[in-house]
């Protein structure tokens, strides 16, 4: 299995100059584990990202994108009754993943999961106090993306997009200020019975709700907080709601030209035909549609059985 390397990440976006000998301030943009996009994607892009951590049975793991695991082997122990919880990103792990760039004169964009989520934003902050002491002649900004899972990794895509553009670290950090709520996240679950054994409904409720087929639709809000909007009878209902909200939300309608993300965890199926659906009833996609799993934090949260879409919206997210 391959590994792809934060540090050859930062070198490759650090190292090109604007010709003409034109001087300008190289940057590179950071995010962290919770995108839920691949490492090789990631790789790809030049962004090196900071590693979560999830524990099961009293193991720390760093969550690393499923470089050194597999989704079947974290949602196979799930399903084995493991009941995994989660640490966020350290203002120690940010140093270091920074140092490393601002040494090679770079200044760093970072884009961290949302705040309503974790306390990574908060160890952000606090990192890039640090850093100004050992490097005050160089620039971190920190942004909090107020989005999750592959809705995170679609706003990294883009902005990883505008920076190839020619968009200097300000600028961006400023479209992606005024333009994050306008990202659209909605999730559905068919596996009531995890949220139960994570004490977030109750055990009758999960019965019922089980018994019954019911899929909570959720989406994140605009705290970046996940709100269960209405609970449907079935996942082909839900796979239906979740075409219908995207024809309704997504910016220009069925003229969607962006891209969008679906994250699932362990329902490739269920994925495959919400996307199948929407490359249909959206002819003017900016490529296929990409499908993800929900990576370890996350999925430590929501268990198997979760589908989320991801796209863009002419409106912003409301509470």
């Amino acid at each position: 299995m391959p590994v792809y390397s934060n540090q050859a990440a930062a070198a490759r976006t650090c190292a090109p100059r604007p010709p003409g000998g034109i001087k300008m301030k190289d940057y590179k943009i950071t995010c962290c584990s919770t995108c839920d996009i691949t490492a090789e994607h990631l790789a790809s892009l030049g962004i090196a990202f900071a590693k979560y951590h999830y524990i099961i049975d009293g193991v720390d793991h760093p969550d690393d994108l499923f470089v050194s695991s597999t989704p079947e082997q974290f949602y196979g122990a799930i399903d084995g009754g493991a009941l995994p919880t989660t640490s966020q990103v350290t203002p120690e792990e940010l140093v270091r993943l920074w140092s490393p760039i601002l040494a090679q004169g770079c200044d760093v964009l970072h884009i961290e999961f949302s705040s309503g989520l974790s306390g990574g934003y908060a160890s952000a902050l606090a990192a890039q106090e640090e850093v100004k002491a050992a490097f005050p002649e160089r620039k971190v900004v920190v942004v909090d993306s107020l989005a999750a899972s592959a809705g995170y990794g679609l706003l990294v895509d883009k902005a990883a997009e505008l920076k190839a553009g020619g968009m200097g670290l300000e600028a961006l950090a400023t479209w992606l200020e005024e333009n994050k709520l306008r990202l659209r996240h909605w999730f559905f679950s068919t596996n009531l019975q995890h949220f139960r054994r994570g004490g977030r409904i109750s055990g009758t409720a999960a019965t019922i709700g089980s018994l019954l087929k019911i899929c909570p639709v959720m989406d994140v809000n605009s705290q970046g907080k996940l709100i269960i909007r209405k609970k449907v009878t079935g996942k082909k209902k839900a796979i239906n709601e979740m075409y219908e909200i995207m024809r309704a939300q997504a910016e220009g309608g069925e003229n969607y030209g962006g891209k969008c993300y679906i994250s699932h965890s362990r329902v490739i199926d269920d994925a495959a035909k919400l996307a199948g659906m929407i490359e249909q009833g959206f002819p003017k996609l900016n490529g296929k549609v990409e499908i993800n799993n929900i990576g370890t934090v996350i999925g430590s949260h929501t268990g198997p059985g979760t589908v989320a879409l991801f796209f863009f919206s002419s409106s912003k997210r409301e509470l």
